[in-house]
């Protein structure tokens, strides 16, 4: 008689995790995800140096905006106070400085540029408290425009988001959504969900994550001067009946002005880039940096080519 209670337990794997794998990944990204502990919630974030600036979601510190306690907890449980070194709630994004630190685990940044739909993705943070979780996916679509965040979903948060399929949920806010060289490709930021009514909504597999590419410059200006840039193409807009974005006011002096865009047209691509609706143009413009040149066709056929605009973000 064979009896599985007398057997011998078969060898443990190895150490080591094979390349490529989602054990490997999350070995080494990990160590750089902290949980951001407030007095009325928690979130997730990612050590951007090694002296202690975090990366994280504004809509998780901007209840602390006016003073209110901030830590961050490390994977091995040390939990620092952290001040907001910068806020930006048009992207959503906000740096800490966790006081008295160094020499920690810095997280790797790659490009969003070269992401691919059905490209595998691993996300990492604190839903429901939980430090230190790990799901997987893949990219489910690009340039999604998403309103989230805090400044009750108003246009100032709307996300050309990265849709993935990997569990995200309360609490995933601010953590790395990571490539399989455990680069950061996106900061999870939203959930979908189709249940309003519920306090806490859970992972439908429905997440968005903003570009990191997008991340790095905010977070950059963030960091050095406290301030952010937006993205500006100086106009107002709504959805168009058929599609597109309707322009209201045109902004005297602005980028749209200087281009020829009018009050009353209608912008059905940015670049190559189909514009169905107001938010897909906003998201679009907020892709870029200001200074770029990009091409503009409206629905009476006409190209534009206009250089954005900028404005510091000034957080309420």
């Amino acid at each position: 008689m064979v009896n599985a209670l007398n057997q011998q337990p078969a060898a443990q794997q190895t150490d080591t995790a094979p390349a490529g794998s989602i054990e490997q990944v999350a070995a080494k990204v990990l160590p750089t995800v902290v949980q951001v502990q407030l007095r009325d919630g928690s979130g997730s974030g990612f050590v951007l140096s090694s002296d202690g600036l975090v990366l994280t979601n504004n809509h998780v510190v901007e209840s602390a905006a006016r003073g209110g306690q901030i830590k961050v907890q490390l994977q091995d449980g040390r939990s620092f106070d952290a001040r907001i070194v910068g806020r930006d709630p048009t992207s959503d994004l906000a740096v800490l400085k966790a006081e008295d630190v160094s020499d920690l685990p810095t997280a790797e940044l790659g490009s969003s540029a070269d992401l691919r739909i059905g490209q595998q993705v691993v996300a990492v943070g604190s839903p429901f408290d939980l430090n230190g979780t790990v799901t997987s996916g893949i990219v489910s679509s690009l340039n999604r425009p998403v309103r989230a965040g805090g400044e009750q979903g108003s246009e100032t948060t709307v996300l050309n988001a990265i849709q993935t399929d990997a569990a995200i949920n309360p609490g995933n806010s601010g953590g790395p959504l990571v490539n399989m060289r455990g680069q950061v490709v996106g900061i999870n930021s939203a959930i979908y969900s189709p249940n309003s009514t519920q306090s806490q909504a859970g992972s439908v597999g429905i997440g968005f994550a903003i570009p990191v590419d997008q991340a790095r410059r905010i977070a950059k200006e963030l960091s050095e001067t406290g301030k952010a840039t937006q993205t500006v193409l100086g106009v107002s807009v709504t959805d168009a009946p058929d599609g597109g974005a309707q322009v209201g006011d045109v902004t005297a002096g602005g980028a749209a002005e200087a281009a020829g865009i009018k009050d009353g047209d209608v912008i059905t691509k940015f670049g190559d880039r189909p514009i169905e609706s107001s938010d897909a143009l906003v998201a679009a413009v907020r892709s870029r940096a200001p200074g770029e040149k990009v091409q503009l066709t409206t629905r009476d056929g006409r190209t534009v080519q206009v250089t954005l605009g900028s404005q510091t973000v000034e957080p309420r």
